[in-house]
């Protein structure tokens, strides 16, 4: 698949002594360092299941980790950035069924959809951005490789065949969710997982590879027909473009179990080390006291803003001026007060003198480099526009200053 296109971040002098990246890691339960201090960064975001259009719950997350892909490009590192699709997965499926779409052409269109909306919120693209579909002799290469490890099964019931991890050989199962096997089977229920199939050797053991059912898609394999699961098509992804042992594993929080400890499960029986550093995950994103979801359908969709002619930095702002990590309600009032916000940032720096930048740099450095502290950063801006609007600047050079600044390091083009 071709990423959506957007140019490279403005460049900034490097500052001598840069603070490293900390951000929360959901497995240690705490700061980390993430990212190399030279050479090149490696994150894996999980991408869309594109049965629907990018609304802003999705928005947020790749928003959040644009940040750190920011941050790291400011420290004058490479950054090695992978992002999958799921192209082919049973909500993809059953909504293609539904409206009587074919679920290929459906696929095809919301992936476009998420690439304009991802380039108007100007969200540095992935180096690599890949299908599932495209993946599958990838993943039938993983899941044979896992077979000779001796820790694939298939069951033996009403659809024999499909492939099953044994879960229990891995020792480490559990190390980034830390929920029990008790706490772990409902959500992997809710989830898309099948703890109740009793044919399965563990009720956690996660899906390789489903046997051809009437109406769905298949491929050819070794074991028949059929699909691959989802968690071990980001586990060949990753592998494949990244290595095992890479910086970062981002997403949803909604994506901590199953499917991030499932997918770094299966990274780990299949080459012995770590699949990932650190495990970073963004808040879920609310509307009228509920997560924001397409099995609800309580969504606002960052498409029908823009066409609505809310500008996408100002949904951008909107986004930024929550902390990642936390959960949040969408409002018409945090989106009046980022297009607020984006009016007197432009006004400021179309100012022909304005006070000095001064320490804003610094501070957008201090606060990104600081678990992606994105509110803090806003309000550094925030301090200078003011300041600068409300006292005749002799500073020539601070707005186009703080302009490139902004748009390096919050992706807000002014």
């Amino acid at each position: 698949m071709q990423p959506w296109t957007a140019g490279p971040p403005p460049r900034l002098e490097i500052a001598e002594g840069a603070e490293r990246v900390r951000a929360f890691d959901s497995a240690a339960g705490r700061l980390v360092e993430v990212g190399p201090t030279s050479g090149t960064a490696r994150m894996y975001v999980c991408g869309i299941t594109p049965y629907d259009a990018t609304h802003i719950g999705h928005a947020n997350t790749y928003v959040a980790f644009d940040l750190l892909n920011r941050i790291w490009h400011d420290a004058g590192l490479e950054v090695d950035y992978v992002q999958n699709v799921t192209d082919v997965d049973d909500p993809l499926i059953e909504r293609a069924a539904a409206t009587g779409v074919d679920w290929a052409e459906l696929a095809i269109e919301q992936v476009e959809l998420f690439r304009e909306d991802m380039a108007a919120l100007n969200v540095l693209p992935p180096r690599n951005f890949v299908g599932a579909v495209e993946s599958i002799p990838l993943i039938l290469d993983l899941v044979e490789d896992l077979r000779h490890r001796g820790v694939v099964y298939a069951v033996e019931d009403d659809h024999p065949g499909d492939l099953y991890l044994e879960q229990a050989a891995d020792p480490e199962f559990g190390s980034l969710s830390h929920l029990t096997p008790e706490e772990a089977l409902p959500v992997f229920a809710e989830r898309g997982g099948d703890p109740g199939r009793v044919a399965k050797k563990g009720p956690l053991d996660s899906l390789l590879w489903l046997r051809h059912r009437a109406g769905d898609p298949s491929w050819p394999s070794a074991y028949g027909d059929g699909r691959p699961g989802w968690h071990v098509e980001c586990a060949a992804i990753a592998l494949e473009h990244l290595g095992a042992d890479f910086d970062v594993q981002a997403g949803g929080s909604d994506l901590v179990f199953p499917h991030h400890e499932m997918s770094a499960s299966v990274g780990r029986l299949a080459t012995g080390s770590a699949f990932a550093r650190a495990y970073l995950h963004s808040g879920m994103v609310g509307l009228d006291g509920e997560k924001m979801s397409k099995s609800r359908g309580n969504l606002v969709f960052v498409s029908a803003l823009r066409r609505s002619g809310v500008d996408p930095m100002a949904i951008r702002l909107a986004l930024l001026s929550q902390h990642y990590r936390d959960d949040w309600e969408w409002t018409s009032q945090v989106l009046s007060t980022a297009e607020g916000r984006l009016a007197r940032w432009r006004q400021a720096v179309a100012l022909r003198a304005a006070v000095g930048a001064g320490d804003v740099l610094a501070h957008l450095r201090s606060a990104l480099a600081t678990d992606l502290d994105a509110p803090t950063a806003l309000a550094a801006v925030d301090a200078w526009a003011s300041a600068s609007m409300a006292t005749d600047g002799t500073d020539t050079t601070a707005p186009t200053l703080v302009a490139r600044a902004v748009d390096a390091l919050l992706g807000v083009a002014l």
